[in-house]
């Protein structure tokens, strides 16, 4: 089982938005506030009640509904009132059949998908309340106290999240979360890992611990002493430890690692052991999927490699989505695996060729994000070309960088083509300053799909058609005159 496609309505900064998954490894890329973590927050409140590491029965605010949806309802409240704006997250599963959650009970009205729906609404319960609220006319945000939460399958039956045989595990590196000293995130990755016999055992340790203190014969003797100062009572007085329930291990137990409590531990450390137990769950009876905000956060490059191949070794069993600004994240999973996040639409990448993905898997130091990200981009073969093509355009633009005016400069060294195929898939604005090595022959066998006929609205090819020559020679080869440093001095 895994999750096959999400919709999501009225949540943040998603009106109505769908995204389809892969089976295995999903890479989520985009600008800052494109809404990637949204994604993987929705995904995680469907399917666990959890948002922000709290429950969401205690979490509802008006600030996670769609900013347009309440400016909507509260401006029809001053003419006609529209019904009250309601969250909702549609999970989509796919893989192995579950008639329990088989139905068309979902938006698509699809009668044999399977999954479930969580939802925030009005509870019809409370109709009478409301109406009265309206005739008062002074509603200025959403009556959230009128609102209940909902999970049905799409089958029609109200279910809970331990209903839900799909669990998820929000790893996000830059949130850490602590309650009695434990990190909450963790504690639910172990408390996962283990088996019900080895969750027994800690509890009756702890209580045997509990226990421990209560018996020891200092505590019995303080005890004893306290209650001699007393004379108003002819009850016992006593130290002791709180009763505890089954779970409270959870809550009074702290993470070590090589002794030192967890949240001592640096937190680049403390992303690559949450994400490896998480890959490493025991859950052979419930299928799961590993959600990872920004994995680079805080890990050298050694260390973000060894964690990409563990990531790499996982997600045949696993269900993986990461969001990630990191072009060598994308290079060494693969860019198959990318979905770009722009303007509320996804875009994929699975119509580049075989050997443009091995490429980038190989040299993973390719800045492709940053041609990916921006609108405006200026490929050249190497530093010195990229120089003076920063010099020539400050020329023109009032001292201005490219990059000011939202316009990359990337170096691709002689892969020009394996760029050129990436912005076939987005239609990002590209210019190409290259050389023409005193050779355009070759320039116009190499750029055919780009030039001529074959032009098209958003790649340009730069180049000097010029052939110079002269006398000069380097030991014994000629000089190259057609570059374009040559060119330009």
């Amino acid at each position: 089982m895994f999750i096959d496609k999400v919709k999501i309505h009225n949540f943040k900064c998603y009106r109505d938005f769908e995204i389809i998954f892969d089976e295995g490894l999903n890479i989520v890329v985009g600008d800052n506030e494109a809404g990637k973590s949204t994604i993987l927050e929705a995904i995680n409140l469907a399917l666990t009640g959890i948002i922000r590491g709290k429950s969401i029965w205690n979490e509802i605010s008006q600030y996670i509904f769609n900013k347009d949806a309440v400016e909507e309802y509260i401006i029809s409240l001053s003419t006609v009132p529209i019904a009250l704006p309601y969250i909702s997250i549609e999970i989509y599963f796919g893989g192995n059949e579950n008639p329990l959650m088989n139905g068309d009970g979902n938006s698509d009205r699809n009668s044999s998908a399977e999954g479930f729906c969580f939802k925030i609404a009005f509870n019809e319960k409370y109709a009478d309340e409301y109406e009265a609220l309206l005739s008062q006319g002074n509603i200025k945000s959403l009556p959230i106290e009128y609102y209940d939460i909902i999970w049905t399958t799409f089958a029609r039956d109200v279910i809970t999240t331990r209903s839900i045989p799909y669990k998820s595990c929000l790893i996000d590196s830059s949130e850490y979360r602590y309650q009695s000293g434990s990190d909450v995130y963790l504690s639910r990755i172990i408390k996962g890992t283990l088996e019900i016999e080895d969750i027994t055992s800690i509890a009756q340790a702890h209580r045997k611990m509990r226990d421990s203190f209560i018996n020891d014969p200092s505590i019995e003797a303080i005890n004893t002493k306290i209650n001699q100062d007393t004379s108003l009572t002819d009850k016992k007085i006593a130290l002791s430890v709180e009763l505890v329930t089954k779970n409270a291990w959870e809550n009074s137990l702290v993470t070590q690692l090589d002794e030192i409590p967890f949240y001592y531990v640096g937190k680049g450390e403390q992303c690559v052991i949450k994400t490896e137990l998480a890959l490493a769950k025991r859950t052979s009876k419930n299928a799961s999927i590993i959600l990872l905000e920004e994995p680079e956060n805080h890990l050298s490059h050694t260390r973000l490699n060894q964690l990409i191949k563990c990531i790499s070794k996982q997600y045949a069993e696993k269900q993986i989505l990461i969001s990630t600004h990191s072009s060598f994240v994308v290079n060494k999973l693969g860019l198959s695996k990318v979905m770009l996040l722009d303007n509320l639409r996804i875009t994929k990448f699975s119509e580049l060729s075989e050997d443009t993905y091995n490429f980038f898997k190989k040299i993973a130091g390719y800045d492709t994000l940053r041609m990916i990200l921006c609108k405006k981009a200026i490929l050249c073969e190497g530093d010195s070309d990229e120089l003076v093509i920063q010099k020539a355009y400050m020329q023109v633009n009032d001292g201005r960088l490219p990059i000011e005016d939202g316009v990359e400069v990337i170096s691709v060294g002689v892969s020009f083509l394996r760029f050129l195929e990436i912005a076939d898939c987005i239609n990002t604005k590209i210019a190409v300053v290259t050389d023409n090595d005193g050779d355009m022959e070759a320039i116009n066998k190499k750029y055919e799909k780009y030039i001529g006929q074959n032009q098209n609205d958003y790649i340009k090819i730069c180049v000097d058609e010029d052939i110079d020559t002269g006398s000069l020679k380097i030991g014994n080869s000629n000089y190259n005159y057609n570059t374009l440093e040559t060119e330009t001095f």
